[in-house]
C-alpha cells in the first residue's frame, strides 16, 4: 500500500479529459483508457495542483464530509489503481509486493 505522504506526479504521456465532472484518463503509452468519477476527478485535480497524497487528503477533507479511515482507504486505493495503470508516478514508489 502507498504511504500517504507519498509525491505525486503525472507522466507526459497521460492525458485528461472532463466533462460534466467526470473525467477520462488516457495512457499514450499503452493506449488504455480509465474513468474517473466525479469524486475521483476531484481527487485528480487535488493530485495535479497539490502534488502530494497528504495534500489531497486534507482538501478532500475539507470539502466532504466523510470519515477520515473510509477517505485514506479510498484516496490510497485509487492512487495504487492509477500507479499501477502508469497514469501516475509515486515517490516512493509503490512497493510492487505490498500491492
Amino acid at each position: 500500500m502507498t504511504d500517504i505522504e507519498a509525491k505525486v506526479s503525472i507522466p507526459s504521456d497521460v492525458l485528461f479529459h472532463e466533462l460534466d465532472g467526470e473525467a477520462v484518463l488516457l495512457n499514450l503509452q499503452t493506449g488504455k483508457y480509465f474513468g474517473l468519477d466525479p469524486t475521483g476527478t476531484r481527487i485528480w485535480h487535488f493530485l495535479v495542483e497539490y502534488g502530494s497524497l497528504g495534500m489531497a487528503y486534507n482538501g478532500m477533507l475539507d470539502e466532504y464530509e466523510v470519515d477520515e479511515e473510509r477517505l485514506r482507504a479510498d484516496l490510497l486505493a485509487l492512487v495504487d489503481q492509477l500507479a499501477a495503470h502508469g497514469l501516475i508516478l509515486l515517490d516512493p514508489p509503490l512497493d510492487e509486493h505490498e500491492s
